[in-house]
């Protein structure tokens, strides 16, 4: 048996995208997809002493409304010392700031130098990946052949990487054709995000809906405990 997830990529994003990576065994990264704006591609969420802030990193969309997110460069490279900083300020007092804090700044400084979102986001996936100890392989749709329609592309994606079992956020409900996976012989099985513990968290009430470096400088190397895949 062998379970794929295919989603595209994010920006440093929530505990429960690190989840869906470590129930899979190969998690591709489907950034042939078109870009949109306003979404968690490039940007997220963490806590401040003000409130929720968003990072966002700054992306040339002028002209290019229908670019791939593989294609997507970044205008600029002083956001990344930017969102560093706001990091820094919000989080000096969280509990293992001192041990994460240092691994953190260092993937900041090496997201400076690159040009394309694809490759900042697949960056901090990785480094999270390592700090959660997820041993599951990473790969990206332009790695694999692709084919024309939604739910056709998914599945000659799976094909290719050998999956059994397609594992998907609970939102593709509404477009995943169950059936027509079941006739390629693939199994589709929805990801539960509910029932998550609170670990310690700064700044005013619990809120699960941010960016796993709330998780990691609050917690640590003990992050994967508040995860589902806990092993």
């Amino acid at each position: 048996m062998k379970k794929v997830a295919i989603v595209q990529s994010n920006y440093i994003p929530w505990k429960g995208y690190f989840d869906l990576i470590a129930a899979v065994d190969e998690f591709i990264l489907y950034d042939d997809m078109q870009f949109t704006r306003r979404d968690w591609r490039n940007r997220n969420r963490i806590k401040t002493r003000e409130g929720i802030a968003w990072l966002t990193i700054p992306v040339e969309v002028k002209g290019k409304y229908l670019q791939p997110i593989r294609e997507t460069r970044i205008a600029g490279s002083e956001w990344a010392e930017t969102h560093w900083k706001t990091i820094a300020h919000s989080y000096a007092r969280a509990a293992h700031y001192g041990e994460i804090a240092p691994l953190l700044r260092r993937a900041f400084e090496e997201a400076a130098t690159r040009e394309l979102l694809s490759e900042v986001n697949h960056l901090f996936l990785t480094a999270g990946c390592e700090l959660l100890q997820i041993g599951t392989k990473l790969s990206w749709s332009m790695d694999y052949e692709l084919v024309e329609g939604k739910n056709e592309r998914l599945i000659v994606l799976c094909k290719q990487a050998g999956a059994t079992h397609y594992l998907s956020g609970p939102a593709a409900r509404d477009y995943i054709d169950v059936e027509l996976f079941a006739r390629s012989g693939i199994e589709v099985e929805f990801y539960d995000y509910s029932g998550y513990p609170e670990y310690r968290q700064l700044h005013g009430p619990f809120e699960h809906a941010v960016s796993v470096v709330d998780l990691l400088l609050n917690e640590g190397r003990g992050a994967r405990a508040f995860l589902k895949e806990r092993s």
